[in-house]
């Protein structure tokens, strides 16, 4: 197995529907040294906490006496989504500022989705690795750890 090569002040984009870490090689590529750069946490409530709204029913057919039931709108993950647009939008900047030529992304399976349709065109041609594990809640050395097992 070959082993991920994050270039020297490289970004690692680490995150989740709550949290994001933006990580800095300040090492090089065979002896990575990640720094954080910023960390994003949202609060973000449990849904029963953030809405009270009954689900709604629709009748099937006029006359035919039947109704279901609308799935309930799920506020938390409606937070997550918005969440992650809003570091995707942070990650963007922070690359264009500091000029980096290469990112690597780690998230879970539909975080990673969500911020493959957030990130500008410019952010995704600088992806040069996609990881789908969660590690938001591990320390640095572990995620260093992980990515070295990654390539």
């Amino acid at each position: 197995m070959t082993r991920l090569k994050i270039p020297h002040n490289a970004f690692v984009f680490v995150g989740d529907g709550r949290k994001a870490l933006f990580l800095r090689n300040e090492g090089d590529e065979m002896y990575p040294n990640l720094k954080t750069e910023r960390v994003f946490e949202d609060v973000n409530p449990l849904t029963h906490e953030q809405g009270s709204e009954r689900p709604g029913r629709l009748s099937k057919a006029v006359g035919s006496g039947r109704r279901s039931a609308v799935e309930p709108v799920d506020w938390h993950e409606i937070e997550e989504h918005r969440f992650v647009k809003k570091v995707a939008a942070a990650m963007e900047e922070v690359l264009r500022v500091r000029k980096a030529s290469a990112l690597v992304v780690v998230a879970p399976p539909r975080t990673l989705a969500d911020l493959r349709s957030a990130f500008h065109s410019d952010v995704q041609g600088r992806i040069i690795a996609e990881i789908s594990k969660d590690l938001t809640n591990h320390s640095v050395g572990e995620i260093e750890n992980h990515l070295a097992d990654a390539g």
